[in-house]
């Protein structure tokens, strides 16, 4: 045998080795695209872009209403700061448990996930801010808990124990959700939706499809106008009043603004033919009567462009029994016992502290509901 043959018989093997691992490379690269497209595909709808803050619906949420703080709160109050921060540090990798405001967050996250599937390029979808007025120390367990429940919350403000109502207008905020009623009464104070929110005492199945939001009228959607006649003068007074005024708008309350975001967003699921199935609902659960009050509600609605998706006039019945069959992920009243009433059937509520009503009653916060139970 000649040595030309030897040498390409020697190369032939070796040629066969390079295509195969040529072949492999071509195979483990289309792969690894192929694996990287559902990468891709599976974090867009898993993790949804930050929107730009100035299109959002900015919802600001405590650290308290977010999680169950009731222990660690108990620790800062009889041990103080340090201890307070210590404890949290220590504990850091346990997630905290789930506070009022977790469903509604989770409810949120719903409805972003179906706007941004039918319009991806739109940031105006909800988002979440933490806003705490915990030490930056305390974010390491924050943090941890958001990514343990896989929660789309990006923006955080830990002001260190300085006051964050600030920060609100900062954030452009549409709505503040918090545990304590001084920080809320602020936040009203300077014109922003806020609301003091409570636990349900008992547990309900909410829907996970479907953003359920439940109003209160007279000084939530509307000024305190009406509330200030039945104080003043009594119920005949308030029905005479009402239906003299049936066509002149009543006032806008603190709430109306949220109630207007809502509807915006409603509509963009109306545009695609979604109304049966669109992903918020939202109530009007008022004392009011129908026959005698309730036009005028309706009317102040309409002259502000904007619906409920249902209405309940209730002629001063309690509201809690129809709440537990809403079992909307928020229900906003300014009345505490329709909060108490509304919690105490396991709904989750949120106190308004605006208008005449405030001189008869006071929000509790969930540390002193703790204490007493």
């Amino acid at each position: 045998m000649s040595e030309e043959k030897v040498t390409t018989q020697a190369k032939a093997p070796v040629a066969v080795a390079q295509d195969k691992d040529k072949g492999c490379s071509a195979d483990r690269a289309t792969n690894w695209k192929d694996a990287e497209k559902e990468f891709e595909k599976l974090s867009s709808t898993k993790k949804l872009r930050t929107p730009k803050s100035q299109y959002a619906i900015t919802i600001a949420v405590s650290s308290r209403c977010l999680f169950n703080m009731v222990e660690e709160r108990k620790i800062y109050e009889q041990d103080g700061v340090e201890s307070y921060v210590k404890y949290q540090q220590e504990h850091e990798e346990e997630p905290l448990k789930e506070g009022p405001a977790f469903p509604l967050v989770k409810a949120l996250e719903t409805v972003n996930l179906r706007l941004r599937e039918l319009y991806p390029d739109s940031d105006e979808i909800f988002d979440v801010v933490l806003m705490t007025n915990n030490h930056a120390q305390v974010g390491v367990r924050l943090i941890n808990s958001i990514n343990h429940y896989d929660l789309s919350i990006e923006r955080f403000c830990m002001t260190g124990g300085k006051s964050p109502i600030g920060y609100l207008k900062a954030y452009l905020t549409n709505l503040y959700l918090s545990s304590d009623s001084e920080k809320v009464g602020e936040a009203i104070e300077a014109g922003i939706a806020a609301a003091t929110m409570f636990q349900g005492e008992k547990g309900l199945h909410l829907s996970d499809s479907q953003l359920r939001v439940a109003f209160d009228g007279d000084a939530v959607l509307f000024s305190d106008e009406s509330e200030k006649i039945v104080k003043a003068h009594g119920l005949d007074m308030f029905f005479e009043h009402e239906q003299k005024f049936e066509d002149k708008p009543l006032a806008q309350g603190p709430l109306k603004g949220f109630l207007e975001v809502l509807g915006k967003l409603q509509k963009k699921f109306h545009a695609k033919d979604l109304r049966l199935n669109c992903p918020i609902r939202t109530y009007l659960v008022t004392a009011r009567s129908a026959a005698s009050s309730g036009a005028r509600a309706l009317k102040t609605l309409r002259s502000w462009g904007l619906e409920v998706d249902e209405a309940l006039f209730l002629a001063g019945a309690p509201k809690g029994p129809l709440l537990e069959k809403i079992r909307p992920h928020i229900f906003f009243d300014d009345q505490m016992f329709h909060v108490k009433g509304a919690q105490a059937l396991g709904t989750i509520a949120a106190h308004v502290p605006y208008g005449i009503g405030q001189k008869y009653n006071k929000s509790t916060p969930i540390t002193e509901q703790a204490k007493k139970s």
